[in-house]
């Protein structure tokens, strides 16, 4: 399926709504290590997320959040840089953006948004300031770990576009499968192997 994913063309920035960004590693346990400092691990992979934030009325009339679209990338390192290549391949400008505050997310990575940005101080709070994404990077790694038993960080950039194909059709199922036979019916030639394998 990955390969038929990467076939994909329907691929929009998110619009201009809330989005929170945040980015998490993949890999097993850093010893001695934890929150960024792990980032540098030879066993871990850098990933950034943004997740739209809509809102909507629940049955008594009260607004209410709720996750939207999601995008996913590997990342190198965690600099400036790095975001704002992410941002501007995802997120479309004049967006408001939440982050926390690590450096990273600086004015000049950022200036093309409007920029919200919370210091959440312990790392427990994250899941309170942004609980969308963190609920994605959570089933990401459920994903990844149950379904699949941990992936090679060389193939993860294609398992991260399919987890972003399922998850941004979870509520319309049919829509996966009408996406597929899209892909499929458009191609100009057969998938081999050799595409199927490139990382």
């Amino acid at each position: 399926m990955n390969g038929l994913i990467q076939r994909y063309s329907g691929y929009y920035n998110l619009t201009i709504s809330v989005k929170i960004i945040r980015n998490t590693t993949i890999g097993g346990p850093v010893k001695g290590k934890s929150g960024r400092a792990v980032i540098n691990a030879k066993n871990k992979t850098l990933i950034a997320g943004a997740v739209e934030v809509k809102t909507y009325n629940d049955k008594e009339g009260k607004e209410q959040e709720k996750a939207g679209r999601l995008r996913l990338a590997v990342l190198e390192n965690a600099g400036q840089k790095q975001i704002k290549d992410f941002l501007k391949t995802n997120v479309a400008k004049g967006s408001y953006v939440k982050s926390d505050g690590w450096k990273g997310y600086s004015s000049s990575a950022l200036s093309d948004y409007k920029h919200i940005k919370r210091v959440q101080g312990d790392g427990a709070n994250a899941g309170k300031f942004a609980p969308h994404i963190h609920r994605a990077f959570g089933n990401l790694q459920t994903w990844l770990n149950g379904i699949h038993h941990g992936v090679d960080s060389k193939y993860l950039p294609n398992y991260l576009d399919e987890f972003v194909f399922r998850y941004n059709r979870r509520e319309t199922p049919m829509a996966t499968f009408r996406s597929l036979l899209k892909i499929i019916a458009t191609s100009s030639q057969p998938l081999g192997l050799k595409a199927l394998k490139k990382p």
